[in-house]
């Protein structure tokens, strides 16, 4: 967005001085102008914010359709900071020792080293320090081998902000990929709240919809939002919070969802088997 040079200076310096071969970085500036960038560092600006899935979509493009011009295509938000040097190393080692392994999600930590534990990608998260495989990944810190865009598609634009790593995901998994949460590989990044997004519940809700009207079985889509509504009035968010989000819930189940690709049956069990069956 154009309002952290700092962050993104230091986030390329650490990107820059990963081991091995050079790591080809592109900066889109979405809806912004792009700052000035190092020299080796591509830019691409987009006129208008297309929110984060649309931005992170231009980006795959950058290295040709669907990312095909490399193998693996990493995404870090700009107030990030790889902490160690040999985050890419990891990472080339994983992709190349499992073909099937079609995403990386990374550990998350605060300028203390603390992971929040909605940064644990599993429902099991009291210990970020364990790996695993899991059902889900953080956008702002992971890296996605370029065929999955071709096998399960991009992130989906019309989202925004709000559970488009699910969505692809999900689609991931059903084309046979595995995910993998690696608290080995870090990116630090100053501690926030989800709800610092004037849209944040809107979103939520309404991508929550989407997300089950796009790719679960029908029997599965009134469980599984049945179950988020009843965990979020649980949470007793305020009267404002709470509004917002029940007009995003209605918000998804009028206007439309995309396409439907339900998931197959196979892969509902494998995600129950995994700890995390699509109902929660």
């Amino acid at each position: 967005m154009g309002n952290r040079p700092v962050e993104l200076r230091a986030l390329l310096d650490s990107v820059a001085a990963q081991r091995g071969p050079a790591v080809e970085v592109v900066v889109v500036a979405n809806g912004a102008p792009l700052p000035e960038l190092p020299e080796g560092v591509r830019g691409v600006e987009v006129p208008e914010n297309l929110g984060i899935p649309g931005g992170r979509n231009v980006g795959i493009e950058a290295f040709g359709p669907d990312g095909r011009d490399v193998d693996v295509v990493l995404f870090l938000d700009d107030d990030g900071l790889l902490t160690l040097d040999d985050s890419a190393e990891k990472l080339r080692e994983a992709f190349a020792a499992d073909p099937k392994l079609g995403i990386v999600s990374f550990r998350i930590a605060d300028e203390e080293g603390l992971t929040q534990r909605r940064h644990v990608p599993r429902l099991r998260a009291s210990d970020p320090m364990r790996a695993s495989r899991v059902t889900t990944f953080l956008g702002g810190a992971s890296a996605v081998r370029s065929a999955v865009f071709a096998t399960a598609g991009q992130l989906p634009g019309e989202f925004f902000y709000g559970h488009e790593e699910t969505d692809l995901a999900w689609r991931a998994l059903d084309a046979g990929w595995e995910i993998d949460y690696r608290p080995d590989v870090v990116l630090r990044h100053p501690r926030t709240l989800p709800s610092r997004h004037a849209t944040y519940n809107h979103n939520v809700a309404r991508n929550r919809v989407w997300l089950a009207r796009r790719n679960l079985p029908a029997p599965l889509v009134p469980v599984y939002l049945g179950v988020w509504f009843l965990l979020t009035l649980a949470r007793r968010p305020s009267g404002d919070a709470l509004r917002a989000w029940l007009r995003g819930f209605a918000a998804g189940w009028r206007e439309p969802a995309g396409p439907r690709r339900p998931m197959r049956w196979s892969t509902v069990w494998r995600m129950t088997r995994l700890g995390r069956p699509p109902i929660v």
